[in-house]
């Protein structure tokens, strides 16, 4: 949609909630995604309506009312159709899939007797309408089957993969434990970003991450270059297993946290982080070893325990140096992971608690599913020289 597009149809939209109140807001949206189907039905085409072009990819063939149950009401849209049948307005459904997961999360705990008032009364909200066990297991499989094809589809080459997990309190066994979600994050040869996959598991044990990193590498994940990833035992020891011979940056933010735990005084917090930024923000490994060492030296009398920590663990800081410097930046923590999930956080935090761990895996491949088309259509996050 061009600029002036949006501003016709965002003005279209104002005017009738201007006439007619909020109670025109179903109305307005009606209108709003109407012209967006007629704007992606052209584009498909290759033509504007009734328009002669050497460009034309087919021929429109009316509209289908299609009536669509939201948080607004009920709303009868008018879907575009084209003679062969080639086209369904992504307009329609974008945006909708990580809002219909949360929605069975939170159905499911309804009808399974498991939620609170406060859940009922959100599953009201959110569905507008009463829920059923059946509506529940017809969309869940539908749901579930999309959702399944996107977690299992192939995967190629990716020269950068972060990695990190989060927690999501699920029901398991009759008890309410905190299950792991993990996520890989990859950014491909192209230069974008893409969400290679996503899983929930009981724990961060090396059991689970190393069965997650297998079907990566399974479905053909390949060329990896660096892994950036937090320091996790059970991460480590999975990813030395499955990719034993791809380098490991670790998060240089967390690194600077946890020196903080080996810092003897109150007052030599802030110096220390100062030199260890100073360490991590030369410009070539050489200077980041020499001011490492000079570090290490410095402490080793006043404090011993926080220069034996330094010696061994900012050398695995520093594995980005070997990389292009415009590149390091992005590199050089897992922010871009913990950015998406703060993003899967503010989906799953209103539902709470899951049901069951299916429940959580639903919601969480939604909202990633979502994000990683996005990036995907979206701008360049690293210029990646071709060999």
């Amino acid at each position: 949609m061009t600029r002036d597009e949006q501003s016709n149809a965002v003005a279209a939209a104002v005017e009738l909630i201007m006439e007619n109140g909020f109670e025109g807001l179903a109305e307005a949206f009606r209108a709003l995604l109407n012209e967006a189907m007629l704007i992606e039905r052209s584009r498909h085409l290759g033509a504007q309506p009734w328009e002669r072009s050497e460009n034309r990819q087919g021929h429109a063939n009316g509209f289908k009312p299609k009536t669509v149950r939201s948080r607004i009401g009920e709303l009868t849209f008018a879907v575009p159709q084209v003679r062969d049948g080639s086209f369904y307005p992504s307009a329609l459904e974008r945006g909708l899939r990580s809002e219909r997961a949360l929605k069975l999360a939170l159905a499911e705990m309804y009808v399974q007797g498991v939620s609170t008032r406060k859940v009922a009364k959100i599953t009201e909200e959110l569905c507008g309408f009463e829920v059923s066990s059946t509506e529940v297991s017809r969309c869940t499989k539908l749901l579930d089957e999309e959702l399944s094809a996107w977690r299992r589809r192939a995967l190629g080459a990716c020269p950068y993969v972060v990695l990190d997990a989060r927690y999501e309190k699920v029901r398991h066994g009759g008890q309410v434990i905190d299950c792991a979600v993990l996520v890989a994050l990859g950014v491909r040869t192209d230069g974008k970003r893409d969400i290679l996959g996503v899983s929930v598991a009981l724990s961060e044990a090396e059991v689970h991450w190393r069965d997650f990193l297998t079907q990566l590498k399974d479905r053909g994940l390949h060329g990896i270059e660096l892994f950036v990833a937090d320091d996790h035992a059970g991460l480590k020891a999975a990813r030395r297993t499955v990719f034993p011979s791809v380098p490991w940056q670790r998060c240089q933010f967390h690194l600077q946290q946890n020196a903080g735990h080996h810092v003897p005084r109150q007052d030599l917090r802030a110096q220390v982080a100062s030199e260890i930024r100073a360490i991590f923000n030369t410009s070539n490994i050489e200077d980041a070893r020499r001011l490492l060492d000079q570090t290490v030296e410095r402490y080793s009398k006043s404090a011993p325990k926080l220069a034996q920590w330094a010696e061994t663990a900012i050398p695995e800081g520093l594995a980005v140096f070997n990389f292009p410097e415009e590149h390091r930046r992005r590199l050089r923590t897992t922010n871009v992971v913990e950015r998406l999930n703060k993003e899967i956080k503010r989906r799953t935090r209103v539902a709470t608690l899951f049901p069951n761990e299916a429940s959580c895996l639903r919601l969480v491949s939604a909202v990633a599913m979502e994000i990683s088309e996005e990036w995907l259509t979206g701008r360049i996050y690293l210029k990646i020289k071709k060999e």
